[in-house]
């Protein structure tokens, strides 16, 4: 997903796409006090099929004595999540559109908007285009992009990614998850990042499924792999937020195939309170600066390293200065396991 919010200053970077989190089991919460995690690196496919449908836009349908939009006159906003149909779930546009398109009649809607459902009734227009009665909504069940996993339970084969959730471009919201599925990702090229214009990973999915996302959240994709990647890192502990200092750490990813590495950067600031989810970060390894220009999309979920320990991931990029961005502490990537 390029979901680029042009004029921000600071921006998530995951590649094509902006999903809800997942939690992961006791073994996780116990390896967050006692054992050691394999680290990530290593860029991972995710394709999402969503609880529900997302509006994204609203537009007009032309009929015979006009334009009209019978989805914003019914008072849908974007961003609203369809639950059902006509009393009836549905999770594809598909259904939907054969729903609507050869009936006159209005059509009742169940939606979710800020976690509250409410009922719309809305009468579809009949399109002097095609024939067909349109509700004048584009539609969202499912989405696809590339990340970074942070890292991976030995046990288990849990694993945590992206450090931020994925969101729908237009609306900003979460995407609501029915089901998520995991696949092998071959990093093929780097389009260099400027100020003023993020970079990105460029990559492509390969055949083959590894696994399946559970959850998505605002601090990460959750998920399980059939197997343990052979691409993992090293095992490590898990660094507590008190530990973590101003100073220099390193940073693993992937920017050419699939084999992670290690570039040098610099925590530059530390969360203002105990609840503070992100520090500062700046790249300051010559390599990773010549190919990528700093942080790009694509990277975020990359797991950062001080002192020996995992201690957060990359999650977002200073719009205007890309070698410059932010970081997750690790904690608030294991917190949901509680």
């Amino acid at each position: 997903m390029k979901n680029l919010i042009k004029k921000l200053t600071v921006m998530t970077i995951a590649l094509t796409v902006c999903i809800t989190a997942l939690s992961l089991s006791c073994k996780v919460a116990a390896a967050d006090c006692n054992s050691d995690l394999y680290v990530g690196g290593f860029p991972f496919g995710i394709r999402i099929y969503t609880e529900g449908l997302v509006v994204v836009e609203l537009s007009a349908v032309n009929t015979r004595s006009g334009s009209s939009s019978p989805a914003e006159e019914a008072g849908i906003l974007p961003g609203d999540i369809i639950k059902e149909i006509n009393g009836r779930k549905i999770n594809s546009s598909e259904e939907f559109t054969g729903a609507v398109e050869n009936s006159s009649e209005p059509v009742k809607l169940l939606i979710e908007r800020n976690g509250e459902t409410k009922v719309i009734i809305i009468t579809p227009a009949l399109s002097s285009e095609d024939g067909k009665y349109r509700t004048g909504m584009w539609l969202r069940d499912s989405t696809a992009g590339i990340g970074t996993v942070t890292f991976i339970v030995p046990e288990t084969g849990e694993f945590c990614g992206l450090g931020h959730g994925i969101c729908d471009g237009k609306s900003g919201e979460l995407l609501p998850l029915v089901k998520g599925i995991v696949s092998e990702v071959q990093i093929s090229g780097v389009a260099k990042g400027m100020p003023g214009t993020p970079g990105e990973l460029k990559g492509y999915f390969c055949k083959k499924d590894s696994g399946i996302i559970m959850k998505n959240t605002e601090h990460g994709v959750y998920g399980i792999f059939d197997s343990i990647p052979t691409n993992k890192g090293e095992k490590l502990s898990v660094g507590k937020r008190e530990q973590l200092h101003t100073g220099k750490a390193s940073v693993v990813c992937t920017i050419d195939g699939k084999s992670p590495q290690t570039f040098s950067i610099e925590i530059t600031g530390l969360g203002n309170d105990k609840n503070s989810s992100n520090f500062e970060i700046t790249v300051t390894d010559d390599a990773l600066i010549e190919k990528t220009g700093g942080i790009v999309q694509g990277m975020s979920g990359s797991p950062i390293i001080q002192d020996g320990a995992l201690v957060g991931a990359v999650t977002h990029v200073m719009v205007s200065d890309p070698m410059r961005g932010y970081g997750i502490y690790i904690d608030k990537m294991l917190e949901l396991t509680q």
